[in-house]
């Protein structure tokens, strides 16, 4: 049986389970993207606990990234060979059980593998919670069930810092993955009764264990290269050389192989689909600016501004409630305005913002800096709700989750290199502002003097002020580079072709 055929068989859920399964798709997705940053505030008390050093306490997150990265572009192929409800359900299962062993790791050894087989099954939930929204929800709640969608991915990395914080100062680390213990059972339970009548057609695709083998090594590799390389010095390492080699020869070998091969585990040519690979190129770059700064303001306000982990979680909140205000409204324009021009919008938007912030200085107050993380919250809806709905427009229904899981590994590429090298130039900026200040100073002699304090105190105080102003202006040139690029982003929007009302649906025409 044709699997596009199959598919136009299942009409769409309605009524009261229709929006539980919908819950289910988007809390499940919410605790998976919630684990990406909320171990970030803990690594310090995990490698108190198992008597480690900070540096290797890091890998914590690394691992979990690594295993994440490699199971997103996989979606595609598990969700044809074993279903995508099954997948998901066991999936969800399975990250709670490793989830409980994480906590449980008396050693980071252990901790780490168990992270790897977290973030394992983490990978898939994401995309194929995309997939299972579009193809249980009837076309014209579709939008309403992305903006539900974009709420949690938005949020939750936002919360995961805050929350973390509080677990780690409250009741201990192992707590972190406790949590998601009951919430993915539950929801694994859940998604297996709801939706099991909803399953996708199966397809017993041969295994193509090389394509496999190669994405691993070269995703492996590069995220490694990605998280390790400031701490390393970049290119100045040979492990951060080899580590780039590696990646770059393992990728050539690895789009080689899929492109040619009769069986690939990732389907590569879903990026010659009409508009597709845009709408990536948009993705990956729009959301690269975005987390790159969701990780540096908190970073800047920690180090210069004096806030603690708390008070800078509570001011980026401020982010989420702009989200959360703003995504019902975004899905009820979604059926009246084409999609381009609200991805267009909220891209320009976002560049409005960092223009904004680009005037910050060491004076600025509390609200000075909630209100552009709120418009900030405001503008995403804009973005991640509509870019979902132009990715998969006018594909096969057998695509959509193959093209879900290439959308999120963008995503999360992009932001992982726009994390790598943001933290760096911010790094490299503010020494080379320092420097420049410091040769600007007129008289620095005098000006000890004048603080009326005792020398090396006197010394200590214009030290930190100049720090404060070089790190502030660097933050200040990020901010201003963001805008520029995000601009540049925008224009790309219109190299999407404009979406067809009859292709977005369930029971869309196959091409």
């Amino acid at each position: 049986m044709s699997s596009d055929h199959a598919d136009h068989d299942v009409a769409p859920m309605s009524g009261a389970i229709l929006w539980l399964a919908g819950f289910t798709l988007a809390l499940g997705n919410f605790v998976v993207v919630l684990d990406t940053t909320i171990a970030n505030v803990s690594v310090p008390h995990i490698a108190g606990g198992l008597a480690v050093s900070p540096d290797q306490g890091t890998w914590v997150i690394t691992s979990y990234s690594v295993a994440e990265a490699i199971t997103v572009p996989l979606t595609g192929w598990l969700a044809q060979r074993f279903g995508a409800v099954k997948v998901f359900a066991v999936a969800m299962f399975a990250f709670g059980v490793f989830s409980a062993m994480c906590g449980l790791a008396p050693t980071l050894g252990s901790l780490v593998l168990f992270r790897v087989l977290q973030g394992l099954s983490g990978g898939p939930m994401m995309p194929l919670s995309q997939a299972l929204m579009r193809r249980v929800f009837p076309v014209r709640l579709q939008p309403m069930a992305f903006g539900l969608w974009a709420m949690t991915t938005v949020t939750a990395p936002i919360a995961g810092p805050l929350l973390g914080g509080i677990i780690v100062d409250t009741i201990g680390w192992p707590w972190i993955f406790y949590i998601n213990v009951p919430v993915a059972v539950l929801m694994a339970l859940a998604a297996w009764r709801l939706m099991q009548t909803h399953e996708t057609p199966i397809q017993r695709r041969p295994i193509d264990v090389v394509g496999m083998g190669l994405m691993v090594i070269w995703i492996g590799a590069m995220q490694i290269m990605l998280d390790k390389g400031k701490d390393l010095d970049w290119f100045g390492s040979p492990f951060i050389v080899a580590l780039a080699l590696i990646a770059g020869v393992g990728f050539v070998a690895f789009l080689i192989w899929e492109l040619t091969d009769a069986n690939p585990a990732v389907d590569l040519r879903i990026f010659g689909r009409p508009g597709f690979a845009a709408t990536a190129a948009v993705n990956c770059l729009a959301f690269g600016s975005f987390f790159s700064v969701v990780v540096l303001v908190p970073l800047w306000l920690q180090t210069t501004m004096g806030y603690t982990a708390t008070s800078a979680g509570r001011v980026t909140a401020f982010q989420g409630v702009g989200a959360i205000i703003f995504s019902p409204i975004v899905a009820r324009l979604m059926g009246k305005i084409d999609p381009r021009f609200l991805v267009f919008f909220g891209v320009c938007l976002m560049a409005v913002v960092s223009t904004w912030r680009a005037g910050f200085d060491t004076d600025a107050g509390f609200w000075a800096i909630a209100a552009p993380q709120f418009m900030l919250g405001v503008c995403i809806p804009f973005f991640f709700v509509p870019i979902t709905v132009l990715a998969l427009n006018g594909l096969k229904p057998s695509e959509v989750a193959t093209a879900a899981g290439l959308l999120n590994f963008t995503r999360t590429t992009g932001a992982a290199f726009a994390v790598s090298i943001v933290t760096t130039v911010w790094g490299n900026a503010a020494a080379a502002n320092r420097t420049e200040l410091v040769g600007a100073l007129n008289d620095p002699a005098g000006m000890i003097r004048h603080l009326g304090l005792p020398p090396a105190q006197a010394v200590r105080g214009l030290d930190s002020l100049v720090q404060a102003q070089s790190v502030m202006l660097a933050t200040d040139q990020i901010f201003a580079f963001s805008a520029v690029l995000l601009v540049c982003v925008a224009c790309l929007v219109f190299f999407v072709p404009k979406p067809v009302a009859s292709d977005t649906g369930p029971h869309a025409t196959s091409h």
